[in-house]
């Protein structure tokens, strides 16, 4: 039996409400348990006003509690492209073989964490050059795989992008039950 848990790193600030919804909406359907991350202690703040607060300090996360790790986008993630932290969860994710997904924005802190050199990947169109100048090979579609990494491009994409992880899920753990 897999751990159907996700942890969801939010910008403390401008995470993307709308991702937030439909991808939350959409583990609850399938009985997937989330706990949420941030840089904040207190409440994180979405886009629209949407307060949420952290499940999880940064500083407590064990990849092995976890099925995924997914980066939640918006403006506010720009704020933590080069946050050590951030990335620092994102490899010790890639490196226990966890997936790891990244939305609008979000898939730059995998690339300059390194994890996304010869990796097909999306992001948010205004944000291409990037991931390329960490070695991503950019590809102009909503959603992306490449082995056990997810990325997409924007809100519009988030109901293919929570479907792909759960599909990877399955397919990684052979179960999901």
């Amino acid at each position: 039996m897999i751990n159907k848990s996700i942890l969801i790193i939010l910008p403390a600030v401008d995470f993307s409400v709308e991702e937030y919804l439909v991808i939350k909406r959409i583990f609850e359907k399938e009985k997937i348990h989330l706990f949420i991350a941030s840089t904040t202690t207190l409440l994180c703040t979405g886009d629209t006003g949407l307060k949420v607060s952290a499940d999880v300090s940064l500083y407590n996360i064990h990849e092995t509690n976890f099925s995924a790790v997914l980066f939640l986008g918006g403006k506010g993630v720009k704020n933590y492209w080069d946050n050590s932290d951030f990335q620092s969860v994102a490899r010790r994710f890639y490196n226990s073989k966890k997936i790891v997904a990244a939305i609008c924005s979000a898939p730059v802190i995998l690339a300059r964490a390194g994890i996304l050199k010869n990796k097909k990947a999306t992001c948010y169109p205004m944000d291409k050059k990037e991931i390329e100048i960490q070695g991503s090979i950019c590809v102009n579609e909503n959603v992306v795989v490449d082995d056990r990494i997810i990325t997409a491009q924007n809100p519009a994409s988030a109901l293919d992008f929570a479907n792909a992880i759960i599909n990877q899920i399955k397919t990684t753990y052979n179960e999901f039950t």
